[in-house]
């Protein structure tokens, strides 16, 4: 593994715009609570530190890596947070590659190695995904935020 990576790309968790919008609609509801709490002994002080404890959440979760995908050596490498494994997709056994749409709906959840129906998914944020077939049938989506240079960089690695 000593080549150097053709792509790189680093998603986080809390950096999608959908999610970011909940979370701050969610605090600005409990601070508004807040300011309209007639007895602020103890219910008002819980939803002000609710308030703040969301915005907290979020600057954290805005630099918590959900994964990072790799394309080198003629393969794809996805390794995630903490405890997930690395998954290597050996691009020799890749019949078909096409990039598409991730999904039709407008929220849509981070995945990281989610098996289900022949699909594998891996996803953080983005509209678009790069989907890998492979000689057995089984399919690879991978969610990006670029999806034309993932797609670029696995078509030069498998020539």
């Amino acid at each position: 593994m000593g080549e150097k990576a053709v792509f790189t790309e680093k998603q986080y968790l809390g950096r999608e715009f959908i999610p970011i919008t909940i979370r701050l609609v969610l605090a600005m509801f409990c601070f508004a609570a807040y300011v309209f709490t007639d007895e602020r002994e103890n219910t008002g002080n819980l939803l002000a530190v609710v308030g703040f404890a969301i915005i907290i959440i979020s600057i954290i979760m805005g630099f918590l890596l959900h994964f990072r995908t790799r394309v080198q050596n003629k393969s794809v490498l996805i390794d995630g947070l903490w405890t997930t494994r690395l998954v290597k997709i050996d691009l020799n056994s890749i019949v078909k590659v096409e990039k598409a749409a991730y999904s039709r709906y407008l929220f849509n959840n981070p995945v990281y190695n989610l098996h289900s129906k022949g699909v594998i998914r891996f996803y953080a944020a983005g509209n678009d995904a790069i989907y890998l077939t492979d000689r057995d049938g089984l399919v690879y989506i991978v969610g990006s935020q670029h999806p034309n240079e993932l797609l670029r960089a696995i078509q030069a690695e498998m020539k």
